[in-house]
């Protein structure tokens, strides 16, 4: 600083102006002021806890298959990316639960208050069959902010994308075409559809219109009864070369197929991506097909008998007992819980506990089956226990 600047300024001047800000201070109320720090307005908005919608319009695709437009009761609902899903709140006659869903609207229509899920029924799906045969126009729906990984990321994937659908597993790619059309995503995108029969296909209409207007979209669809399951020759016939990522989505039959003929391509790990938002059904060699489930939560306890062909999660929401969860395959970590006694069982190739909750004991209860009798502590604070 220029020496005549410094010699110029006035000591005195300072010591008033902490004088003044000591008045202030005296002055000034205890109770904290209402407003909200604008930073805090937009991770409310971006990111909140839950959002209440209303189902706008239904979309029929067949007798088991309906896609949802919910539109938001705010001017716009929190924005999202493409392979994003929503956990979505049901009450089935006091038993509450909740279920992912992939998002297959375009991130654009979010800006807007509107989102679209897709539902399909599915053998004993308890929450699925539950939206098919009640949900109706007008119907009052929660769901959660936007989660997932299942996204495209130009930092880690590749220029060129391969997606490799099945049957419902569709939706989040309709979602990234749309956002490829629209600008919002700079890939090259190859869709590769397989259903059982050309009945099956949904969005056909609306991924023809994206691949006709926007060269950077291909669709092949793949009509499993006649031309077989999707394989490496396929893929290589509609990549333009190497590397490439690969999404894929489906139901979980479809995954170990998929997996072996991508080893017969140069693509590295990260360039492989799976998603399955379903409960995944294995088999736990019990020896017994039914057990006693003690749950401790908040210095309470309540004790049922449970099944051990069902996740500890679905035994727990049967017996109207709701921890938080986002999702049913261990990804989330919300319904993160305590194994006390007992043992259970997990496929290692879904268990994706932190190595610290594997030491401590620490269970994801959605992708978790009892062997035999346990007790659990839910930690979570906000679970539904009916104590």
């Amino acid at each position: 600083m220029d020496d005549k600047i410094l010699n110029s300024l006035n000591p005195s001047q300072f010591m008033n102006r902490v004088k003044e800000r000591e008045m202030a201070i005296s002055k000034a109320s205890a109770q904290l002021p209402d407003a909200e720090k604008s930073a805090n307005k937009l991770a409310h908005l971006l990111h909140p806890k839950n959002q209440s919608m209303t189902i706008a319009e239904i979309i029929n695709h067949n007798q088991n298959c309906k896609s949802y437009i919910l539109k938001s009761e705010a001017p716009s609902c929190a924005y999202f990316s493409s392979g994003q899903y929503l956990s979505v709140e049901v009450d089935i006659d006091g038993n509450k639960a909740s279920r992912p869903y992939s998002i297959s609207s375009s991130p654009k229509d979010s800006l807007a208050g509107v989102y679209r899920i897709t539902v399909k029924a599915v053998p004993d799906g308890l929450v699925s069959n539950h939206i098919i045969n009640n949900w109706t126009v007008g119907t009052k729906v929660n769901v959660s902010a936007p989660i997932g990984t299942f996204t495209y990321e130009p930092l880690r994937d590749e220029k060129q994308v391969i997606a490799i659908a099945g049957g419902s597993g569709i939706t989040p790619f309709v979602s990234l075409a749309n956002a490829v059309a629209d600008g919002d995503e700079d890939c090259n995108l190859v869709i590769l559809y397989s259903c059982h029969t050309e009945s099956d296909i949904l969005f056909r209409e609306e991924l023809d219109k994206l691949q006709a207007s926007c060269d950077k979209i291909k669709v092949v669809y793949v009509v499993s009864s006649e031309e077989g399951h999707i394989n490496a020759e396929m893929i290589k016939k509609h990549t333009t070369k190497e590397p490439f990522s690969v999404f894929i989505c489906g139901p979980q039959r479809m995954y170990a197929g998929i997996n072996e003929e991508l080893k017969k391509f140069n693509l590295k790990r990260k360039h492989i991506r799976f998603e399955s938002h379903e409960e995944r059904v294995i088999s736990t060699n019990s020896k017994t097909s039914m057990c006693m489930i003690t749950v401790l939560c908040r210095g309470n306890k309540v004790c049922f008998e449970g099944t051990c062909d069902k996740t500890i999660l679905r035994n727990l929401e049967e017996n109207h007992i709701t921890p938080t969860t986002r999702c049913r395959n261990g990804e989330c970590g919300f319904c993160r819980s305590r194994l006390i006694s007992g043992d259970v069982y997990i496929s290692d190739k879904i268990d994706k506990r932190r190595k610290a909750d594997i030491d401590h004991g620490y269970i994801h209860p959605c992708c978790t089956y009892p062997v035999g009798n346990i007790v659990i502590e839910i930690t979570d604070s906000s679970s539904s226990i009916p104590f």
